[in-house]
């Protein structure tokens, strides 16, 4: 979690609380890792890490917007930014599908 914090550090975006969620309380088994915090703002931030050999297609992000909708029921509130990190190539397709989406997407090689 230490890594997350100080890349965001170097893009300006900080954070006043982050915490790691565990997938079991969303009734998932994907191998991810979600963080929820909260920004200088006060707004809600949603972090999913995500890191494997294989290329993310597009059907996978399906899964993603589920999961960004069970952490704002898990949570309570609404998540108004959400930002996801990867380190795994990524379909062409896939990510404007996560642009669409309104994710802030991050290619990490």
């Amino acid at each position: 979690m230490k890594e997350i914090v100080e890349h965001y550090r170097e893009k300006e975006i900080l954070f006043r609380s982050l915490k790691p969620v565990a997938l079991k309380e969303l009734g998932s088994r994907k191998k991810v890792d979600i963080y929820l915090g909260v920004d200088i703002q006060k707004y809600y931030v949603m972090i999913l890490r995500i890191e494997k050999k294989s290329r993310i297609l597009r059907k996978e992000i399906e899964e993603f917007v589920l999961l960004h909708q069970r952490l704002e029921k898990w949570a309570d509130s609404k998540i108004v930014k959400k930002y996801i990190m990867i380190k795994a190539p990524l379909c062409s397709k896939a990510k404007v599908s996560l642009e669409e989406h309104a994710w802030e997407v991050e290619v990490l090689v």
